[in-house]
């Protein structure tokens, strides 16, 4: 039995263009989303069923064909492997964790509007999550918070390291 992921590229690039035309839009601005707002291919959920939380969005559904971009643990590490910031700077080190996460998606050609899904690693998580909702609002607005789950561990793979996050991005179709 097919899934429609057995499609052809042209039969997706198809039905993007004749559900744009049937709509009024550009096949760019059906893929893509336009500046300060959520791509069109995705919907925030936060229904009054569940609670309330600034920091992220409940779920998110991806209602068009795109690609899937599963990215693996980011730490707080530059392009030389070495962790950012003073010793204990998990502001340095978060910060460093998105640009990685950032250089992702922009390589696979997305922007941050497209990550949906983040799994973040402290070393103390009561020290520092609530640091870590305002360095996201320099990446994602408030109404289009990405969904994610916080979680504390006892040690990441870097001596040092404080932070890590995986990320899960749903672009348009290439």
């Amino acid at each position: 039995m097919s899934s429609p992921f057995d499609l052809p590229r042209r039969h997706l690039v198809t039905g993007l263009a004749a559900v744009a035309a049937l709509s009024g839009i550009s096949v760019e601005a059906a893929a893509q989303g336009t500046s300060g707002e959520a791509p069109r291919h995705l919907r925030y959920l936060n229904p009054p069923t569940n609670p309330k939380n600034p920091s992220f969005t409940q779920a998110i559904e991806a209602t068009t064909p795109g690609r899937i971009l599963t990215i693996a643990g980011q730490q707080g590490l530059d392009v030389n492997g070495k962790l950012v910031g003073a010793p204990g700077d998990f502001r340095a080190q978060a910060e460093q964790a998105f640009e990685n996460i950032k250089g992702l998606v922009a390589a696979a050609g997305g922007g941050m509007e497209h990550v949906i899904k983040l799994n973040h690693y402290f070393i103390d998580l009561r020290a520092h999550f609530r640091m870590l909702r305002d360095i996201r609002l320099k990446y994602w607005d408030r109404e289009h918070q990405p969904a994610s789950t916080m979680v504390q561990v006892g040690i990441l793979t870097n001596d040092g390291a404080l932070y890590e996050v995986g990320a899960v991005a749903v672009l348009p179709p290439a």
